[in-house]
């Protein structure tokens, strides 16, 4: 006879009982994870100012990526010796047993960045990253549908394909004005199969970090991208003549750092509200970040109204996805 009060259910025969989740790898709050989210669009901002800028002082973009990744993966190296969660995170994806396909998010990170680096210049920042976005709604809707992401298979409803719509109407607002490159229907195919490529990579990180620790899926994350981009960058010609001086200013070599956070953002956001709000979540902030960066940065452009609208909206295509969000 179970004891009054006790609230535990029957153990059921030959079924083992569940076990319970430590709360430190319970997922967050929605609007806290999407908070952090917004935060790391806005480092993802920093980090393509500051990508932008050695790439163009150094002459080669492709390097500017090998610096960013190498950078990001000294932090990982650095994490297995100082954090307990990162390396008790590993072993327990040992133990996990997840398909290999599971650890392959990375490849969606490293795509994003070598196709940015020789798309950019063709179809201009604006086309670009409009493509981009739509190819995240996109894929994140179906990603969700599919339930590849730890949150589970999210229905296909009219709100969420709303939210993806207005996300990519807010962007296209948030460019208005911005110089338009050549409008090569390939080139901007591969930049929408490069927003896809991210949204597979959040679901799939946030796989990664539900079966072992968030640390553990940026870990996971670096150690497939950063041999790509190094791949990348040989076949180019960018490693075999190295400029002859590098830049002395600081803020250059930050990106691995800001893509630490960037992708530990990720992972906590899609392990919560699934992949299409998180990357929705994290435009808002880039555009967020981007009015900060042209007001603070010396010379800047100031504050445009269409980025604060754009982001105004982002931020409301985020509400409007969550609504009536049915879980299979």
């Amino acid at each position: 006879m179970r004891p009054a009060g006790s609230g535990s259910r029957p153990a059921t025969p030959g079924v083992a009982p569940p076990r319970p989740v430590p709360p430190a790898t319970r997922p967050l709050p929605v609007w806290v994870a999407l908070s952090l989210v917004a935060v790391a669009g806005v480092a993802s901002a920093a980090q393509g100012a500051a990508n932008g800028e050695l790439g163009a002082r150094v002459g080669e973009p492709t390097l500017a990526a090998v610096v960013n990744n190498l950078g990001g993966t000294l932090l990982v190296a650095l994490g297995l010796v100082v954090l307990p969660s990162m390396r008790t995170g590993l072993a327990a994806l040992r133990r996990a047993r997840l398909p290999w396909w599971s650890y392959l998010g990375g490849l969606g990170g490293a795509a994003i960045v070598v196709l940015g680096a020789y798309v950019v210049p063709v179809l201009g920042v604006a086309v670009f990253t409009i493509a981009q976005v739509a190819g995240g709604s996109l894929g994140g809707l179906a990603v969700d549908r599919a339930g590849l992401a730890p949150v589970g298979r999210l229905a296909l409803t009219g709100p969420r394909i709303a939210g993806g719509l207005l996300g990519v109407a807010a962007v296209a607002l948030a460019q208005f004005g911005q110089p338009v490159g050549e409008l090569a229907v390939g080139l901007v195919l591969l930049a929408v199969a490069g927003g896809v490529g991210v949204a597979l990579q959040s679901a799939l990180n946030g796989r990664v970090s539900a079966a072992g620790s968030a640390a553990a899926g940026v870990a996971v994350n670096f150690v497939v991208s950063t041999p790509v981009v190094l791949l990348v960058a040989a076949v180019a010609g960018a490693l075999t003549a190295p400029p002859a001086s590098w830049p002395d200013a600081w803020y250059l070599y930050t990106g691995g750092l800001l893509g630490v956070g960037i992708v530990a953002g990720l992972v906590v956001g899609v392990r919560s509200a699934g992949v299409l709000r998180t990357g929705l979540a994290l435009v808002a902030g880039q555009l967020g970040g981007a009015l900060l960066l042209d007001e603070l940065l010396p010379g800047g452009p100031g504050a445009e109204p269409a980025v604060l609208v754009g982001a105004g909206l982002t931020l409301l295509a985020v509400v409007v996805a969550g609504r009536r969000t049915r879980r299979r």
